[in-house]
C-alpha cells in the first residue's frame, strides 16, 4: 500500500476529512523529512518503515482538540506535531519552538515550500521564550514529565488556555504531580491506525489568574 493510501484511509479511520490538497502537503512534507534527514538527522532512522503512522497520523489524532486561534508546539524538532496540524488548521496561527538550529532551519524551509502563511518558527529554548498574552494551546509530543513540561512551557498558556501533552501510556502518577495553577481537564485515548502503541492526550487547564 502507498503512502498515500495509508495516510487516506487512516485519516478516514480517525474522521479526519483531508482535501487532495491537504493530502498533498501531508505526504510533500514527509518527503522533505527524509530527504533533510540524511544530513540533519531530523528523525529516527528506526521509523523509517512506518512514518506516515508515526508522524503524520499521530498529529492528526490530536486535530478535534486544539483550543482557540493561537497554538504553539514546544519541543517541535522536526515540526511534529505543528507542522502537519498548521496544513490541517490555516485558520489558527502556529508557533514551532525548538532550541535545535539545524531543525529550526529545516522548519522554515518547509513553510516556505509548503505555502503555510501561517507557521512562525522560533529558534529558542523553552523557558526563555516570552510569548506575550500566551496561547490559547500549547502543545508538545512529551519530552518529559507532566509536571516538568509545565515547569518549561507552562508560562505559554494564556489565561483560561490549555496544555495539550501528547503522551504514550495513561500518565495517572504524573497527573497527580502537576505544579499549583494547573489541573487536568481531561485525558482522551488516542486511536491511531497503524500504529501498535498506547497513546493518550492529556489536556491541562490553566487557572485564570
Amino acid at each position: 500500500m502507498s503512502e498515500r493510501d495509508i495516510l487516506l484511509r487512516g485519516a478516514e479511520q480517525m474522521g479526519v476529512a483531508l482535501s487532495d490538497t491537504q493530502a498533498e502537503q501531508l505526504l510533500a512534507y514527509l518527503g522533505m523529512l527524509l530527504k533533510w534527514n540524511k544530513v540533519y538527522n531530523l528523525i529516527s532512522r528506526k521509523d523509517s518503515d512506518n512514518l506516515v503512522a508515526l508522524h503524520l497520523l499521530d498529529s492528526l489524532s490530536v486535530l478535534p482538540y486544539i483550543n482557540g486561534s493561537r497554538v504553539i508546539d514546544v519541543g517541535t524538532g522536526a515540526g511534529l506535531p505543528g507542522m502537519p496540524l498548521a496544513i490541517m488548521r490555516p485558520d489558527c496561527a502556529f508557533t514551532l519552538l525548538d532550541s535545535n538550529g539545524k531543525k529550526g532551519r529545516f522548519r522554515t524551509q518547509a513553510a516556505i515550500e509548503l505555502g503555510l502563511k501561517n507557521v512562525t518558527v522560533v529558534a529558542e529554548r523553552a523557558e526563555l521564550f516570552e510569548p506575550g498574552d500566551g496561547f490559547d494551546s500549547v502543545m508538545s509530543r512529551a519530552f518529559a514529565t507532566l509536571a516538568d513540561m509545565l515547569n518549561v512551557a507552562g508560562h505559554m498558556v494564556a489565561d483560561g488556555g490549555r496544555f495539550l501533552a501528547m503522551k504514550g501510556v495513561y500518565p495517572e502518577q504524573e497527573m497527580a504531580e502537576l505544579p499549583a495553577g494547573f489541573e487536568v481537564e481531561a485525558v482522551h485515548e488516542l486511536s491511531v491506525p497503524e500504529l501498535g502503541a498506547e497513546r493518550h492526550l492529556v489536556i491541562i487547564r490553566r487557572e485564570a489568574s
